[in-house]
């Protein structure tokens, strides 16, 4: 009964942080609205392929897009911005339940590596520091999560001397699912390969469980070569391999979200070294390894380690009762509650806050003074809903569309939000419709309110397509 109790406690907090204000916080970013809008086509012509992009595989898209038709959702709506903003609430909700699933399985994958403290100890981290946020929003990294950690967690139960032979294959199926939504979690195949073999060391065992996971991820291939597109899947391939950024830039972002989980997590991570984990190993080094050599791209590309993140700074925290100043119950406990509460007060502090609110006052401005004979330039977090759900004409999927596609009305209205003003200055179109229009309106936000040189404010500085959106209008010719 004791341990039926314990994992109660991380799974209410999940839940809280998760379902308390799901569309209020994070803002709606970017990505968000792509996904969206390839669910949306999915649902409507029932193919997962949009358009002649090949970025990711499909299975995140499919998955949205049942999780729309079933609740058939979107329904009616009103330009009232809070109308527009519960447009995101069923998918915003699922990924509160996708963070929570994943907060039960990182419960029980800890409790059989390390046992029931470490299980209560990681799963409450993951459920409570601020980087959590991040599952909230509707990422193919947070979509995957579950399928990885129910992957790994079959391995490890068929690795006991019990252990039923159907786990294998399903946990190739489900790590194939994993890959089939975004083709980096095919970096976790040695951890849950060696987690299959260790059992028997049979051949036949790798060769059961290595089928669905290579046959699933080849749906993505094999749809291009019937659309008669391989060539196009080939070069976007090679464009997704060949981006970059700074490593530092990216540790920089973890630590403004949540510098105590990056610090113990990765002192949790050197200390399983010293002690040669291979569990914590293999799921830890080669995800690093790859996003090394391809190039780390943005601060949420952690999701799949968050996990084992946890589960390191877990078992470093307990462990620190061995050493002579915390072998008081008093001081170590102390010590645990004091990283949760911290992190959990942090955490409550920002998710609290409506800082999308001002995007959907933007869009609901947009909407209510919409020319039949003016394109409107916007972000997809924003032109999914106008052309989806408002039917509207001359929106393009994604203002980078005026870089392959002509303008063709002479006025254009942009919402030009912090992510449209990052990549203005990227192309001479971009500096065309943001010079020949003018600015009709003008959205602040809230983000006076709060001082982000102050933390955990300091996350409010990766929620900042929220602020400063900027409705412009003007002449295109």
């Amino acid at each position: 009964m004791r341990i039926k109790f314990a994992i109660l406690i991380p799974l209410a907090l999940a839940s809280f942080v998760h379902l308390a204000n799901p569309v209020g916080f994070p803002d709606i970013f970017f990505d968000e609205g792509v996904y969206m809008r390839r669910a949306m086509n999915m649902v409507d012509i029932g193919n997962p392929q949009e358009s002649y992009l090949y970025d990711h595989p499909y299975f995140g898209q499919i998955v949205l897009a049942g999780i729309l038709h079933v609740t058939g959702h979107p329904n009616s709506v009103s330009t009232d911005p809070e109308s527009l903003q519960n447009l995101y609430l069923v998918p915003r909700l699922f990924m509160g339940l996708v963070a929570i699933v994943s907060t039960f399985l990182v419960y029980h994958i800890a409790r059989e590596k390390f046992g029931d403290s470490t299980a209560l100890v990681s799963s409450v981290l993951f459920a409570v520091m601020p980087f959590t946020w991040i599952f909230g929003r509707i990422l193919l990294d947070s979509i995957l999560m579950p399928f990885l950690l129910a992957s790994i967690l079959c391995a490890i139960h068929f690795a006991k001397p019990h252990g039923k032979m159907w786990l294998v294959p399903a946990s190739g199926i489900l790590l194939g699912l994993a890959i089939f939504t975004k083709v980096p979690a095919f970096v976790f195949i040695p951890l849950v390969l060696w987690l299959v073999f260790q059992k028997r060391r049979k051949i036949q065992d790798l060769l059961v469980w290595v089928v669905p996971v290579l046959l699933i991820p080849m749906l993505w291939p094999a749809n291009a070569i019937m659309l008669d597109q391989f060539d196009l899947w080939m070069r976007d391939i090679t464009w997704q391999s060949q981006r970059s950024n700074s490593i530092g830039d990216i540790i920089g972002a973890f630590l403004i979200v949540d510098p105590v989980l990056f610090v113990i997590g990765m002192a949790g991570v050197f200390y399983s070294a010293i002690k040669k984990n291979k569990f914590v190993l293999l799921w830890f080094v080669p995800f690093v390894a790859f996003l090394f050599m391809v190039g780390f791209k943005q601060y949420f590309h952690w999701i799949p380690v968050i996990p084992v993140l946890c589960m390191g700074a877990a078992v470093l925290l307990l462990d620190l009762k061995k050493l002579r100043y915390f072998q008081s119950n008093t001081i170590h406990r102390g010590i645990i509650a004091s990283v949760m509460v911290f992190g959990f007060a942090s955490t409550v502090l920002i998710i609290t806050n409506d800082v999308s609110r001002n995007q959907f006052d933007a869009l609901s401005y947009v909407i209510e003074n919409y020319e039949d004979q003016s394109t409107i330039l916007a972000s997809p977090a924003y032109t999914w809903i106008l052309n989806d759900v408002f039917d509207f004409d001359n929106v393009p999927i994604d203002y980078a569309m005026i870089l392959f596609e002509p303008v063709r009305t002479e006025r254009v209205t942009i919402i030009a939000d912090p992510h449209f003003m990052l990549d203005r200055d990227r192309s001479i179109q971009m500096q065309k419709a943001h010079n020949n229009t003018q600015s009709v309106s003008y959205f602040e936000g809230d983000i006076g309110r709060y001082d982000t040189q102050l933390y955990p404010y300091t996350n409010l500085r990766l929620v900042n397509e929220g602020f400063h959106i900027d409705v412009r209008s003007g002449s295109w010719k």
